[in-house]
């Protein structure tokens, strides 16, 4: 009896109980669809890593002795969707029994399994083997709470899996976070990595991703393409991290600047949820480092946090508030992207820089993504379902689950207050203190009226004022509150004005 096991495209675990031993009553599928090319408008080299990291997954299986069927995306079979092509494979492997992996996303979910509950024959859902939680726990732990914390959850791992203790349920250092020592901007020194990846040449899978009609935006650099194949080149990447970036990861990861666009971080981030790594092996490698003198805690402690911690965290956030989540606007925003956030064409430095970084690079870190990008975009009164769609398309690890809390969540709070327990927005102030972004920028960091005075600035005052009412009385935004009360009404009406215009010329920023 013939069993067919879909695999999808951020499933690539060659380590899943699936492949321990082929079977050949079972053909693992896997397909380059224009369904999944085409939800949101995709950076091309996230379509590439993706469909060139499924064909080697797919090699990988035939050469372990798996039966293997992989449709490309201009086979002439290929009917662009998941059930229509799995109807026909079904028909021609005459299978008699359907199986699949949890899939981490909501759309996906409901279609599977929609699709398995109509099937004359047996189909079922197996869990990815990929997470510390089940998908509804974070919501089983918060159950009963009015406000959700990520320190909390993250303790409670920290605390069920061992990690980083001196003893049963005491950390290591003698305090569980060390978010206040990881806050330095980068002088210059020490010197950012040399890129310790290696580089492959999709050229030909591009020209067929093209000729399939898919359309996509970003830089391309398919001749030298460096994002991970396989588990083997993750895990490289991974010791090479530790060991060249890890050692100052803790001290400038939230550290901004034009001279350098990977600085101290991982890039992990694509092979991690693409499945090509296990969070635990990160995690244990990263404790292991430390153990052994390699790393100060602060630094493996600030990158376990956002693996074990901040990760499971938000999917936990995800799951609970599915379906529906992408469509909160707390705010009313209802603005469109500025075309500039498709060229990186502005005058702000920062987000020139932070905006061109993601189109070449299909990955900027989470300071860039949060308080330069997410921040102009809260302030400017962008539609969050249009942000999440830009961050849902430019990241080369972007997948639903992940991203939208971070973006409608974090990044927007157009939650309402979910998931962040304020809203994440700054002046000019904060850019300058964490960056060199400011100097040499054509915007005064100091000003906040007048032709030339920096958009953050006007936005960043406007926006408490005009939401007031929702905000005020938020503990955490006491002190800007105080603030805007001091400020003289004719000062403040300037400052609006200031506001309006920039919206208003948004394009010419």
């Amino acid at each position: 009896m013939t069993t067919l096991r879909l695999v999808l495209g951020d499933q690539l675990n060659p380590q899943h109980s699936w492949f321990r031993s082929p079977d050949p009553q079972v053909v693992y599928v896997l397909m380059e669809v224009r369904q999944e090319t085409d939800y949101v408008l995709h950076h091309a080299q996230k379509i590439i890593a993706i469909f060139a990291a499924m064909r080697d997954f797919a090699r990988q299986l035939e050469a372990a002795g798996h039966r293997v069927h992989y449709l490309r995306i201009d086979d002439p079979a290929n009917q662009q969707s998941l059930p229509a092509n799995l109807d026909g494979l079904i028909a021609r492997h005459g299978a008699r029994a359907f199986e699949y992996q949890a899939p981490d996303e909501w759309r996906l979910d409901r279609q599977l399994a929609e699709y398995a509950s109509q099937l004359p024959i047996p189909a079922w859902m197996v869990e990815s083997e990929h997470f510390y939680t089940r998908r509804d726990e974070a919501a089983q732990l918060f159950a009963g709470r009015s406000q959700w914390l990520m320190e909390h959850f993250y303790r409670q791992m920290r605390s069920r899996h061992g990690v980083l203790l001196a003893a049963p349920g005491k950390p290591l250092g003698g305090q569980w976070n060390f978010d206040h020592d990881n806050r330095k901007p980068w002088p210059g020194l020490p010197r950012e990595p040399a890129d310790w990846r290696g580089t492959h040449d999709h050229s030909a899978l591009w020209q067929a991703i093209l000729q399939a009609g898919v359309a996509s935006f970003g830089e391309l650099a398919a001749a030298q393409f460096r994002w991970p194949l396989n588990r083997a080149e993750a895990l490289q990447q991974l010791d090479d991290f530790i060991s060249e970036a890890l050692p100052h990861f803790g001290d400038f990861q939230d550290a901004l600047t034009y001279r350098a666009w990977r600085l101290f971080h991982s890039l992990l981030s694509f092979a991690l949820n693409t499945k090509m790594l296990n969070p635990r092996e990160v995690v244990a490698r990263v404790e292991a480092a430390h153990a052994a003198g390699q790393v100060p805690l602060a630094a493996a402690e600030g990158f376990i946090r956002q693996i074990l911690g901040w990760r499971e965290y938000v999917r936990g956030v995800y799951w609970a508030h599915m379906p529906g989540y992408a469509e909160h606007n707390a705010f009313n925003h209802q603005r469109p992207l500025p075309g500039w956030f498709w060229s990186g064409q502005t005058k702000m430095r920062c987000l020139a820089h932070a905006i061109g970084q993601s189109l070449d690079h299909a990955y900027a870190h989470h300071i860039q993504r949060l308080m330069v990008i997410g921040n102009f975009a809260l302030l400017a009164g962008l539609d969050p379902a249009a942000v999440h769609r830009w961050y849902l398309g430019v990241y080369i690890d972007a997948f639903e689950w992940v991203e939208l809390p971070n973006t409608v969540g974090m990044s927007q709070f157009a939650d309402g207050g979910k998931l962040a327990t304020k809203p994440y927005v700054s002046s000019a102030a904060y850019i300058d203190r964490m960056s060199d972004y400011c100097k040499g920028c054509h915007y005064d960091r100091k000003a906040r009226v007048g032709e030339r005075a920096c958009p953050f600035n006007a936005l960043y005052w406007d926006f408490f004022a005009r939401h007031r009412e929702r905000l005020g009385a938020n503990p955490r935004l006491g002190m800007v509150y105080r603030q805007l009360a001091k400020m003289a009404p004719a000062a403040l009406a300037e400052v609006q004005t200031r506001a309006d215009q920039l919206r208003a010329d948004i394009e010419s920023l």
